[in-house]
């Protein structure tokens, strides 16, 4: 019992930190927002995990060549090794727990503003990340075009399906919109268009939609 009792003190007292400090940077910010991508912090605790690996191989083949039952024999190498098991499969839970909800963080803003996420999210995401956003959208897009519906629209139909609006920074020109026509965005320039060909530019702010 005592060899038990060291063993899960030792895991609470040296493994588990760095990953825990991961998913605790990730809960202590602003609910919805992203933090710049940890990958210094994220590589130690995968470092971490192929040093358990390690360990754990080592234990399991040190009982075979003692010509032990690895599955009933219990001394200080088995419970050594379930010390490693037990922290590689905490370390990869949390690792996943932040790739997770920094995905769904992604996924909410790819339906609000579309692919093109603004500046200063870009600069939080890892290259992975930057990836998982362009492929994410390019499923979507090759769904709605499968179904012939656009699904990012809002649920409840516009009184209206033109609105004007007021190009608030330079967006570009040759802009194709839904129905094939060029549009240029220019400062300052006003617009009477489709809600569903605008709605992207007014949720990055880059358009401001004019009403009365």
């Amino acid at each position: 019992m005592s060899v038990t009792f060291g063993a899960f003190h030792l895991v609470s007292k040296m493994y588990g930190r760095k990953a825990c400090q991961l998913v605790r940077e990730f809960s202590t910010g602003e609910k919805g927002q992203l933090t710049p991508f940890n990958s210094d912090l994220f590589d130690q605790v995968i470092a971490e995990c192929s040093q358990h690996y390690l360990e754990l191989q080592a234990l399991i083949r040190k009982m075979q060549e003692k010509e032990l039952d690895v599955q009933t024999t219990k001394n200080e190498d088995h419970y050594g090794s379930l010390i490693h098991h037990l922290s590689l499969v905490r370390n990869k839970r949390c690792l996943m727990s932040y790739l997770y909800n920094r995905a769904e963080i992604m996924r909410n803003l790819i339906w609000k503003v579309g692919p093109v996420l603004p500046q200063e999210i870009q600069e939080k995401l890892s290259h992975y990340e930057e990836e998982y956003v362009k492929k994410h959208y390019a499923s979507l897009k090759s769904y709605e075009s499968n179904i012939d519906l656009e699904l990012a629209v809002d649920m409840i139909p516009p009184k209206d399906p033109y609105i004007k609006v007021r190009v608030l920074d330079d967006i570009g020109e040759g802009i194709v919109l839904s129905d094939d026509k060029i549009a240029n965005f220019t400062r300052h320039s006003m617009h009477f268009l489709k809600r569903t060909d605008v709605e992207q530019f007014i949720s990055r702010g880059l358009m401001e939609e004019l009403t009365g």
